[in-house]
C-alpha cells in the first residue's frame, strides 16, 4: 500500500466511531504552524500548507458525503477555509521571506504592530463584504440553520486571521480566538473530534501567540 492510499484510507476506530489518520496529522500540522508563526518563523507556512491540504480533503468529503451515511451535511465553509489558507499563506509566506531578505541579516520575517486607521478605514468594510458574499454563497450552495451563520464566520474569521498574521498585525490574534471559540463546538457537534481538539488546544497557543506579539510591537517600536 502506497503511502498516499493509506494516508486516505487509514482510520482511528473508537468504537462505532472512526476519525481519519489525515484529519489528526492535519491538525497536528496546524498547531504547529501557529506555534511557528507566533515564534516568527518562516517554515510555518509551509508547515500549515501541507496541514490545510489534509484537511481540505477531510471536510471536502463531508461535503459529498464520501462513504459515510452520517455525513449528509454540507461543509462547504469549511472545506472552502481550507482551500482558501493555502492560497493566503502562500501570500505570508512569499512577503515574510521578501521582508527577511530585503534586510540586514537577522532581520526578522515580519514586524508585529497594530492596524493604523486608514488600514481599518478599508478592512472593517472590506470584511463586511466578503462575509456577506460567503454567506450567501454557501446558503445558496445548500447550508441553512444556525451552521451557515457559524461556518461563515469560521471561514471568514480564519482567512482574516491568516491575512492579518502575514501582515504582522496584533490584534489578528484575537480573531483567531474568536474563531476558536466558534470552532470548538462547531466542529465536535459535527463529529470532527481531532479538529475541535485542535481547535481548544489552539486557543491557549492564539493567547501565548497575541501577548508574545504585543510584547515584540513594544518593544520594536521603542527601538525605532
Amino acid at each position: 500500500m502506497s503511502i498516499l492510499k493509506w494516508l486516505f484510507e487509514a482510520q482511528i476506530q473508537f468504537g462505532s466511531k472512526s476519525i481519519a489518520w489525515r484529519e489528526v496529522i492535519g491538525g497536528i500540522l496546524g498547531l504547529s504552524s501557529a506555534v511557528l508563526g507566533l515564534k516568527r518563523k518562516v517554515i510555518a507556512w509551509p508547515v500549515g500548507i501541507v496541514g490545510d491540504a489534509l484537511l481540505f480533503t477531510v471536510f471536502l468529503g463531508a461535503v459529498f458525503s464520501f462513504g459515510a451515511e452520517d455525513q449528509q451535511k454540507n461543509f462547504y465553509g469549511q472545506a472552502s477555509r481550507n482551500l482558501l489558507l493555502i492560497i493566503v499563506s502562500v501570500y505570508g509566506w512569499i512577503r515574510w521571506n521578501q521582508h527577511r531578505k530585503s534586510g540586514a541579516p537577522g532581520t526578522p520575517p515580519v514586524v508585529p504592530r497594530w492596524t493604523t486607521t486608514k488600514e481599518k478605514l478599508v478592512l472593517v468594510p472590506a470584511i463586511a463584504i466578503f462575509f456577506t458574499i460567503a454567506y450567501q454563497i454557501f446558503k445558496s450552495l445548500g447550508e441553512s440553520g444556525q451552521w451557515l451563520f457559524v461556518d461563515t464566520w469560521i471561514f471568514t474569521g480564519t482567512a482574516l486571521a491568516t491575512f492579518g498574521m502575514s501582515r504582522g498585525y496584533v490584534e489578528f490574534w484575537l480573531v483567531w480566538i474568536a474563531v476558536d471559540l466558534v470552532g470548538v463546538p462547531f466542529a465536535f457537534k459535527n463529529g470532527y473530534y481531532p479538529t475541535g481538539t485542535l481547535y481548544a488546544i489552539y486557543l491557549p497557543f492564539v493567547i501565548w501567540g497575541f501577548i508574545s506579539w504585543l510584547k515584540i510591537s513594544k518593544k520594536e517600536k521603542a527601538t525605532v
